[in-house]
């Protein structure tokens, strides 16, 4: 079961409320973030929830079977909106979009996708300063100096930034220059990191992991909810399968899946999804019929000579391209649902 306690809840009634929840044979853990104070309850016994739902200091209760239970649509039937300020948030009913290279590489990068981003008004640029790459040898990214250019130019151009942390000792450098922390698909199961960033007021896009069941993701997501971020995004990646035809198999079918299983805001990457980049705009005009809240995707100004990525990475003229057949495709979407 799923516990909202009322804000102004007195101690006493809190521990009457644990103590009926234990006499009922469930176990609670107490949850507190920005926006909610929480008991969640694990156990089997079946009861009515009358029999504790009338304690004082209770705003609702619900019922969740899932084990995900913060994470699930099963008891907030009511989407969750991000608020970024200036008038920007991510929620359903819009498309959010998310442009930018894979990694940052020098300042004359920054200020041209800048351009390009604000001249098709985009308001979130992508961009790696740390970047976990297969080889030892890649470009693995300028590091928190460059976090810290990035920021500065993209604050002066009301960009907000999405960057992937890697591990836990970054998140406290990072935190200052940063909108959202990107936990990138080989750190989808680093449960010490999602535990830290359930401690940051911060947004959290969290991809897929290369291998991962959709419930997986979800499971993933509570341990940021359940340590206190409610500010959460899931994003879909692309998953490794048998094919070889494409970088990952872009799984279209997890958008509506996670849409009735997750209030929170379905993100969807086709860059790497299929990591091809003259099939890019395709995928992402069938994620948006598919129902995804936003689009992130990688672009440079010349693709061939990107640090890395360049072959699934669109040049301006594509991204702006692309970007007016989102948003058709998107005012369709509205028509058709």
């Amino acid at each position: 079961m799923l516990i909202q306690l009322q804000a102004n809840i007195c101690p006493d009634q809190k521990t009457a409320i644990q103590d009926k929840a234990k006499e009922l044979k469930y176990k609670t853990t107490e949850v507190i973030t920005q926006a909610g104070h929480y008991l969640v309850g694990t156990g089997k016994a079946e009861f009515d929830v009358r029999t504790i739902g009338h304690l004082p200091g209770i705003k609702d209760i619900h019922m969740v079977s899932d084990d995900y239970k913060l994470v699930s649509r099963k008891w907030k039937v009511n989407p969750t909106v991000i608020d970024f300020g200036d008038g920007l948030q991510v929620k359903e009913g819009e498309l959010t979009l998310m442009a930018g290279p894979c990694s940052i590489e020098n300042e004359e990068q920054i200020e041209k996708t800048i351009a390009h981003l604000v001249s098709q008004g985009v308001r979130f640029m992508r961009g790696g300063v740390f970047k976990p790459r297969s080889s030892p040898y890649s470009f693995r990214g300028l590091g928190l100096e460059g976090l810290k250019m990035f920021y500065q130019l993209c604050r002066a151009n009301g960009i907000k930034i999405v960057t992937e942390v890697m591990q836990v000792s970054q998140i406290v450098p990072m935190e200052p220059y940063t909108d959202v922390f990107q936990v990138g698909a080989r750190n989808t199961q680093n449960f010490n990191l999602l535990d830290e960033l359930g401690k940051v007021d911060k947004p959290v896009l969290l991809k897929r992991g290369i291998s991962g069941t959709i419930d997986e993701l979800l499971y993933s997501a509570e341990y940021i909810f359940s340590g206190g971020n409610e500010k959460l995004m899931l994003c879909e990646r692309g998953i490794r399968t048998y094919e070889t035809a494409s970088r990952n198999t872009l799984d279209l079918n997890a958008i509506p899946i996670l849409k009735e299983k997750t209030h929170l805001p379905v993100i969807v990457d086709p860059s790497h999804g299929i990591g091809i980049r003259d099939y890019v705009e395709p995928m992402a005009l069938a994620a948006i019929m598919a129902g995804a809240d936003g689009i992130i995707y990688e672009t440079h100004e010349k693709p061939e000579e990107a640090a890395s990525d360049g072959a699934q990475t669109l040049s301006f003229a594509e991204s702006a391209r692309m970007i007016q057949k989102m948003r058709k495709t998107f005012e369709l979407r509205k028509e058709l649902v």
